[in-house]
């Protein structure tokens, strides 16, 4: 038998500690411990990702697990949207010139490319490439076709097979793509279409499909080396509708319809060596006709959208290797004293402070610190109120104008353990947006109480007094605020024509327009402690309260793991790595007391294992 060092080319080490960072099935001798060790070997797993903008099935998908691009499909309607993953979550695209579905795609985020597809009665031949902003139109197909998944690039695309709606309706026809126009590859080995492609145009494989409109799932496979296909490993699982990653020697497969009618929606996934396929982690959701990384590998892959039977909005990401990875996620943290919507929110999400708002019958100036944990009262406000502009810290807060009985323009200042009144605002107004510290703040926008009732005055404070500033290009209630005082957000709110989506960014001097907020909300809850340029909203009104959560990049804004309440007029503090949210109330409406905390995806080492020795 060959021993390790012949096989591995190593020896095992003799250690008297287990290394600090051990290579994926490196073997070692622990002297100490007296024990013959090994790094864990692959852990395969899907978890979950942030949720698509829009639900979608039968669009194009294309990327990688950390730069993926979906174009066009089928939600409601016909599509032409794009939306684009950057490994976090989902930002709107170009528009596509075609609305379609049933469509191919290759390439990348910045380098795009997709064709042909189906709307009701025609198959289409058109092609459209992406540069990462905008779609143009190129040459076409010479054969118009629906019902494919494309692979490789945009210089170097690949066309396999698909349904011509003649008879037979599926073709072995395989088309080319060379960053200008489409020539004839070599002819797959039998007509068919709903099949999965992957792979690069000179290293692609062909799987499963079917025939005809009532044809059985099929399980064969077909290798592509630029030039002919040949027959590959067969299918653990016959499928169609599905999707893959990798190539023709490292390829995964995952999702589609199975076997026969009625065709069971399968979450089967499959790896694939060159010479066979074999069983691995299943994804959580069983989903046909879904988008996928086809440029992505066997070891890294995602899948999106597709159907559940209804057109599903879920991502998932696929991992093998020495590592567990823990999605993105909301969980619930403390429970506040007393429960409150209208509520002011400040500081970190392991040092929180909770204040103001209305515990559903007047007003409060209850307020509460957070640590991570639990909730504990301090001294309450001076003034209570509730819909009070925020900033600072748990230590060093501001609690900027607000509702009660009457409008206010009072300002208080925490100090850790007591409020103190200090520079009252110029206007008078409640629900204003703010950002910065307890020495340095910018508050913007609110409801003065009389027409107009959406405020454009933008303050600031020096530590001593108010003064005015450029207004705010809009005005509006109830906006997000982040950031500094030269360099603050606001998001959404309440305008004069109804819920808005603008953001302004602000420089210290004046206000200019951002990206465009995915989901128009007002009274949302803000990540207080985050950067202009790296943002987080959560929840709010769009009406009615919803979950959606967002991050920005000083860009675009793009989809995050979503609360696992509805929530509106919560409070809120923290990054976009770090954040927390508590109180608001939800839909119908109920004052809540409890709080979520949001932490980022984390990835862990496997521990090593001990190897029995006989």
């Amino acid at each position: 038998m060959a021993g390790y060092n012949e096989l591995k080319g190593l020896r095992v080490k003799y250690l008297s500690a287990d290394p600090a960072n051990p290579e994926d099935g490196q073997v070692w001798y622990n002297s100490t411990t007296g024990n013959l060790r090994v790094q864990g070997i692959g852990v395969a797993a899907w978890s979950s990702g942030s949720n698509l903008i829009t639900p979608m099935s039968q669009g194009s998908g294309s990327g990688t697990q950390t730069s993926a691009l979906l174009a066009g499909g089928y939600g409601t309607t016909v599509s032409s949207a794009t939306e684009e993953y950057n490994g976090s979550g989902w930002s709107t695209g170009g528009t596509i010139g075609t609305a379609r579905y049933l469509l191919g795609g290759a390439g990348t985020v910045t380098a795009g490319l997709i064709f042909g597809g189906y709307v009701s009665p025609n198959r289409k031949n058109e092609t459209e490439e992406y540069d990462g902003t905008s779609w143009s139109e190129q040459n076409n197909l010479n054969t118009a076709r629906g019902w494919i998944q494309g692979t490789g690039t945009q210089t170097a695309g690949l066309c396999v097979t698909g349904s011509t709606g003649g008879s037979p309706p599926a073709t072995t026809a395989v088309e080319e793509y060379d960053g200008t126009s489409w020539t004839s590859g070599g002819a797959y080995p039998a007509e068919r279409y709903s099949l999965s492609a992957t792979g690069p145009q000179t290293a692609a494989l062909g799987s499963g499909g079917r025939t005809g409109p009532s044809g059985a799932s099929l399980d064969t496979n077909a290798e592509y080396d630029g030039s002919t296909w040949t027959a590959g490993g067969v299918l653990s699982t016959s499928r169609q509708q599905h999707t893959g990653s990798g190539t023709s020697t490292a390829g995964l497969f995952f999702g589609g319809l199975t076997g026969s009618p009625p065709y069971p929606i399968s979450s089967a996934t499959e790896t694939y060596d060159g010479t066979s396929f074999s069983n691995t982690a299943s994804m959580g959701t069983a989903r046909r006709s879904l988008g996928g990384s086809v440029n992505g590998t066997n070891t890294s892959a995602l899948a999106f959208g597709g159907e559940e039977p209804a057109s599903s909005n879920k991502t998932e990401e696929y991992n093998f290797g020495s590592t567990t990875v823990t999605a993105a996620a909301w969980s619930s943290g403390g429970t506040m004293n007393t429960g409150r919507n209208a509520i002011g929110g400040t500081g970190t999400q392991t040092a929180a402070l909770a204040y103001g708002g209305s515990p559903g019958g007047g007003y409060s100036g209850a307020t509460e610190t957070y640590d991570g944990s639990s909730f504990s009262e301090v001294n309450d406000m001076n003034t209570a109120r509730g819909y009070v502009g925020s900033a600072g810290t748990q230590t060093a807060a501001l609690a900027i104008g607000g509702l009660g009985p009457v409008r206010y323009a009072n300002v208080e200042s925490f100090d850790g353990s007591s409020w103190s009144e200090i520079s009252d605002l110029n206007t008078l107004r409640s629900g204003t947006g703010a950002a910065g510290t307890s020495t340095s703040a910018v508050a913007f926008g609110g409801n003065p109480g009389s027409s107009p009732y959406y405020s454009v005055d933008t303050e600031e404070y020096n530590g001593s007094s108010w003064s005015e500033q450029n207004n705010l290009s809009t005005g509006r209630i109830a906006a997000v605020g982040s950031g500094t005082q030269t360099a603050a957000l606001a998001a959404g709110g309440e305008i004069s024509t109804g819920t808005s989506n603008a953001t302004e960014e602000y420089d210290g001097t004046s206000w200019t327009a951002g990206g465009a907020l995915i989901t128009a909300r007002y009274s949302a809850g803000p990540a207080t402690a985050a950067p202009q340029t790296d943002s987080f909203i959560f929840g709010g009104s769009t009406p009615p309260a919803t979950t959606a959560t967002e991050a920005y990049d000083g860009t675009s804004w793009s989809t995050r793991p979503s609360l696992a309440n509805v929530r509106r007029q919560a409070g809120g503090a923290g990054t976009s790595s770090a954040a927390v949210t508590f109180g608001g109330n939800s839909t119908p409406p109920t004052i809540l007391s409890s709080s979520e905390e949001f932490n980022p995806e984390t990835v862990a080492v496997n521990p090593a294992s001990n190897l029995s020795v006989s």
